[in-house]
């Protein structure tokens, strides 16, 4: 019964983080870019009372054991890089990108190469593509103070409008990871590579797998409401029942003190 007790404890505690998961996705099911979580569940190791294929005589054996689980842990969160919905927006500046691939960019303060699949862009005081937190577009691209107006090409060639006619200024590339889910999630819509997502692989948007870039529209968040709705009240029913089992399990053990009694 003490047994029950802490196993249960395990599974309120793996159901609080897939809930804690659950509502950052709904939290964030306006933000740009934004990738929905997955949470996956591991069991305890096991308590071993008899091992399947133990001697029960001189030439017999068991065809089952006897093992009793320690209850369950978070095994793993990721993301789920499935694509978003387009939003228009007409702005020149905003991308989204087509497919796979991520935006490699600077961060202002450190110098650091992110990776987004937020595309808001906007020009800073030197003419400079750059989001709004001043991360800066990679490779560096900046508008001449002539321009009149600019155009994106689905393979990411940047060309400025002038009076004397289209001249290209720069090049969007795109960077895949061969493990994405092994990316490490920064805030401000930006990952970073590790370990487990393997060395970038950047390119030419269109290409080597690449998706391609849509000027004028950005990626809405991959989170759909309903089913994760959906997965907050079997979450919630897991709660209960672990909860409902800690409950029965006190009063087995209330129980068996009153014998005593």
């Amino acid at each position: 019964m003490l047994k029950a007790l802490t196993t249960a404890a395990t599974g309120l505690e793996a159901q609080q983080a897939n809930l804690d998961n659950i509502a950052n996705d709904l939290a964030n099911v306006n933000t740009d870019g934004y990738k929905r979580a997955n949470t996956e569940f591991h069991d305890l190791m096991y308590e071993t009372i008899k091992e399947p294929g133990a001697k029960m005589g001189a030439s017999s054996t068991t065809p089952v054991g006897i093992q009793k689980g320690m209850g369950v842990k978070v095994g793993a969160t990721h993301k789920i890089f499935e694509q978003g919905p387009t939003k228009i927006t007409n702005n020149p500046l905003d991308i989204m990108i087509e497919g796979k691939g991520l935006i490699p960019v600077t961060l202002p303060n450190t110098g650091e190469v992110v990776y987004t699949r937020a595309g808001a862009f906007k020009l800073d005081s030197q003419g400079r593509i750059s989001l709004s937190n001043g991360a800066l577009l990679q490779p560096q691209v900046t508008i001449p103070a002539e321009s009149t107006g600019i155009s994106i090409s689905p393979t990411g060639d940047i060309k400025s409008r002038t009076a004397e006619g289209e001249v290209s200024i720069g090049q969007i590339q795109l960077v895949n990871f061969v493990n994405p889910q092994g990316l490490s999630a920064i805030g401000n819509n930006f990952y970073k590579a590790t370990t487990a997502s393997g060395s970038p692989q950047q390119g030419i948007p269109g290409e080597a797998g690449l998706g391609s870039v849509l000027q004028g529209a950005l990626e809405a968040s991959n989170v759909n409401v309903a089913n994760r709705m959906i997965d907050m009240i079997g979450t919630q029913k897991a709660y209960e029942m672990n909860a409902r089992v800690m409950s029965v399990a006190d009063k087995m053990l209330e129980a068996t003190t009153n014998i005593v009694r």
